[in-house]
C-alpha cells in the first residue's frame, strides 16, 4: 500500500509539472495545430507506373532503393503500388539466415497493416507473442501488452526472419513497376553535390551504373554506404550469442522470457511451433571464442545455472548441437543525417538500437510508412534540393515511434546488463517492484515496451513517477542518513542512464516537435503532366 501510495502522488506531481511547463513552453496554439495536420491520401503518381519529370521517357527508373530487407522490400511495394517505378538492388536474394529480426511488435503489426503486407506474417509458423514475464532472484514481473483497444490479431509475432523477408521480397516483385536485382552497390553517383543513381555490380561482377532522381539507402546494419549520408558513429556495447531449443515449452504461452541474471540478460521467445530461440547477452570485452570451445563453456558453466528448470535440460542440449551458436553484435547507432540531395537514408544504415527489446522492425515498418506518406504529394522529383529540405521533415515526424523504442530498449540494456553498483541493482529491483503494482502503471510501460503508444512525453512520465517510487522505497519505513545517501545514489544513477541516451535522440525533436521548423515543410511545387 505504501508503494501504491508513493506512486499515486508522484504521478500527480508529474503530470501537474508537465502540463505547467507544455503550457508555457508550447503552447495551446501549436496543439491545436498540430492537431489539425494531415498527410495528403491522395495517389499522386501516375498509375501506368512511369516517372513523371519532363524529359524522362516511358520505363524509366523514377526510385532506387539499395537493400531488400524488411524496410527496402516494405518500402519497394508501398512506393510500387502508388504508382512509382522502383528498382531494388539487394546484394543477396536468397533468404537471409540470422539471429536477429525475429520479432515485430503490436506497434510494428500495425504498420504493417497500414502498408497492405500483413499477409506476408502467413505461411511462415510465425507465433503471437502477448508480452514478456521478467525474472531475477526467484520473482517475476508479468510486462503483457495492452490489447484492450485493438481487435484480437493484433499481437506481437515471433518468426523465423529469412521467411519473413522471402514474403516481403516477393509481394514487392509481384507489382510489374517493381524490379528487384541481385547486386553490390559500391558506391553512389554524384554530380556537384546531388546524388544521380549507383554504381554497382550485377551477379557476374559486371559493373554497371542505374540512375535516378531518388535513390534510397537501406542496406542494413552493415551498410557500407551510410558514411556519406549521416553521422556513422557506432558503438556495439554487447554481442548476442544466439541458439534454437527444442523439445521444450516457455512457462506461459504466448509469452517471452527475460531472466535477470547476474551476469548478463537472456530472452526466450517461441520463432516457430517446435524451436525457441534463446539469445544470451554477452559484454563486448567479455566475448569468449566459439571456435576453441570457451563459448559453450562459459554458457554451461555460467548462464546455464541461471535459466529457468523447465528449459535447462534443451538448453545444455542446444549449446552440444553442432554448429548451432551463433554471434551478432548489438550495434547502437543515433539517427543524425547529412542532408544529401537525391539521397536518403532509412532503417538499420541510418539508426539502430540495442536489440533487446526486439524494436529495431518496428521502428523501420514506421520509417516506411512516414517515408511513403511524404512522397505521396510529390509529382516530381527532379529537384532534388527542393526534395531534399522537403523531406528534413522526416527526422521529426518519425520521432514519437523511434525515440521511444530506442530509448527504451538502450536504457533497459544498461539497467539489465551486470553491475557491481548497488545503485544498479536497486534500479533493477525498481523496475520489477514497479510492473508488478500492476495496473496503469504496468500498463503504461507494457504500451511503451509495445510500439502501441509511441509518446515521449509518457516515458519521461513513467522514467520520474518510477525514480520516485524507487526512493520512496528505499526510504521506508523511515528515513535514515544511509536511506537517504541509497535514493540519491539511485537518482544519480538513473539521470545518468537515462538523460544522455534521451540527448543522443535530440530533446526538442522528441518532446517539442511542433518548434522545430522543418515539422511543418509543405511539398514543393513540381511539374505535373
Amino acid at each position: 500500500m505504501a508503494g501504491q501510495f508513493i506512486v499515486e502522488v508522484a504521478g500527480v506531481i508529474v503530470f501537474l509539472l508537465g502540463f505547467a511547463f507544455l503550457v508555457r513552453f508550447w503552447g495551446l496554439s501549436k496543439l491545436k495545430r498540430a492537431a489539425s495536420m494531415e498527410f495528403p491520401k491522395e495517389n499522386c503518381v501516375n498509375k501506368n507506373g512511369n516517372g513523371e519529370g519532363e524529359g524522362e521517357g516511358v520505363g524509366t527508373t523514377y526510385i532506387i532503393i539499395v537493400g531488400a530487407g524488411v524496410a527496402g522490400a516494405a518500402l519497394a511495394y508501398s512506393l510500387g503500388k502508388d504508382g512509382r517505378r522502383v528498382r531494388v538492388i539487394e546484394r543477396d536474394l536468397n533468404a537471409p539466415n540470422r539471429i536477429a529480426g525475429e520479432g515485430l511488435l503490436p506497434g510494428g503489426y500495425l504498420k504493417l497493416i497500414e502498408l497492405g503486407l500483413e499477409d506476408c506474417l502467413e505461411e511462415i509458423d510465425a507465433q503471437r507473442i502477448l508480452g514478456y514475464t521478467l525474472n531475477k532472484d526467484g520473482k517475476e514481473a508479468l510486462v503483457s501488452f495492452p490489447f484492450e483497444k485493438f481487435q484480437s490479431h493484433v499481437v506481437g509475432r515471433t518468426f523465423h526472419n529469412g521467411r519473413f523477408v522471402q514474403r516481403l521480397r516477393k509481394k514487392a516483385a509481384s507489382l510489374h513497376n517493381v524490379s528487384l536485382e541481385q547486386g553490390t552497390v559500391t558506391f553512389l553517383l554524384e554530380e556537384n553535390g546531388i546524388v544521380k543513381g549507383v554504381h554497382y555490380k550485377d551477379k557476374s561482377g559486371q559493373l554497371l551504373t542505374a540512375y535516378a532522381p531518388l535513390t534510397i539507402v537501406c542496406d542494413g546494419c552493415f551498410s557500407n554506404l551510410r558514411r556519406s549520408l549521416c553521422h556513422s558513429k557506432v558503438d556495439i556495447p554487447s554481442y548476442f550469442v544466439g541458439f534454437i531449443l527444442t523439445n521444450c515449452k516457455l512457462p506461459k504461452e504466448e509469452y517471452g522470457v527475460f531472466i535477470l541474471a547476474d551476469l548478463s540478460p537472456i530472452v526466450f521467445y517461441q520463432i516457430s511451433s517446435t524451436e525457441i530461440r534463446c539469445l544470451v547477452d554477452v559484454p563486448s570485452q567479455n566475448l569468449p571464442s566459439v571456435s576453441n570451445g570457451e563459448m559453450a563453456h562459459y554458457l554451461k558453466t555460467l548462464v546455464a545455472p541461471k535459466v529457468l528448470p523447465e528449459l535447462y535440460d534443451s538448453f545444455i542440449s542446444a549449446i552440444e548441437k553442432k554448429d548451432n551458436i551463433r554471434i551478432m553484435p548489438n550495434k547502437i547507432m543515433a539517427g543524425a543525417p547529412h542532408l544529401t540531395p537525391g539521397a536518403f537514408l532509412i532503417g538499420d544504415a541510418f539508426n539502430m538500437r540495442h536489440a533487446i527489446t526486439g524494436g529495431g522492425m518496428t521502428v523501420a515498418l514506421s520509417d516506411v510508412v512516414i517515408l511513403r506518406d511524404l512522397l505521396r504529394p510529390l509529382h516530381d522529383l527532379s529537384d532534388a534540393s527542393a526534395i531534399c529540405k522537403y523531406l528534413e521533415s522526416f527526422y521529426t515526424l518519425r520521432k514519437p515511434m523511434s525515440s521511444m523504442i530506442n530509448t527504451l530498449a538502450n536504457v533497459f540494456h544498461k539497467v539489465f546488463s551486470a553491475s557491481s553498483d548497488p545503485a544498479m541493482e536497486n534500479m533493477q529491483q525498481t523496475l520489477l517492484g514497479y510492473l508488478k503494482l500492476g495496473g496503469f502503471f504496468s500498463s503504461g510501460v507494457a504500451a511503451m515496451l509495445s510500439g502501441l503508444c509511441p509518446r515521449p512525453l509518457s516515458l519521461a512520465f513513467h522514467f520520474f513517477v518510477m525514480a520516485i517510487y524507487g526512493v520512496g522505497q528505499l526510504l521506508l519505513p523511515f528515513p535514515s542518513p544511509k536511506r537517504l545517501l541509497d535514493g540519491a545514489k539511485l537518482l544519480w544513477v538513473a539521470s545518468s542512464v537515462f538523460l544522455p541516451i534521451i540527448h543522443s535522440e535530440g530533446i526538442r525533436q522528441m518532446f517539442f516537435p511542433l518548434s522545430v521548423p522543418a515539422y511543418y515543410r509543405t511539398p514543393p511545387k513540381g511539374k505535373k503532366i
